[in-house]
This record gives structure tokens, C-alpha cells and sequence, in this order.
């Protein structure tokens, strides 16, 4: 089964929203629980469209990788300093 793109896009922009009070950035196992029947690769091709379109944001702390929206969160203001 093909995942469709657009759909999925839309799928993880909504959840983060819906979670957005409370969080402002997710694990990738977050993402791959909303298409359990997918590959973790599919997934990963959704949320790097994602970042391109710069709708998602990368953090990293180092040793942690997580997805966020762009603009939202208490990094936000600081992201892209050095």
C-alpha cells in the first residue's frame, strides 16, 4: 500500500498541532506510530518534505533528534544562532 503524500503531510501537521499545548517537539517514533503499517524509511521521506517546505523543524540536542513546528517551542526564538 503506497502512502499517499499529501495526506500524510497533512496527518503529522494536525497531530502536532493537537499536541502543541503541551509539546513542542516529537521523537520520530511518534511519527512512525501514526502509520504503524508503514516503513520507518516512508516516514522519514514525509517529514524531511516536511523541513524542506520548512512547515517542521530539526532539533538536536546532541544526542537526541527531534522534529518540531517551525516557529513554535521555547528554542524557537534562538534557532539559528550559533
Amino acid at each position: 500500500m503506497a502512502l499517499d503524500v499529501e495526506a500524510a503531510k497533512a496527518e503529522i501537521l494536525a497531530f502536532c498541532e493537537s499536541k502543541s499545548k503541551n509539546k513542542s517537539k516529537f521523537y520520530f517514533n511518534d511519527f512512525t506510530k501514526l502509520f504503524p503499517d508503514e516503513k520507518a524509511r516512508a516516514v522519514k521521506k514525509i517529514l524531511t518534505a516536511l523541513i524542506q517546505e520548512e512547515k517542521l523543524v530539526f532539533w538536536s540536542s546532541g544526542s537526541t533528534t527531534m522534529y518540531g513546528m517551525a516557529g513554535a517551542g521555547k528554542q524557537a526564538a534562538s534557532e539559528g544562532e550559533d
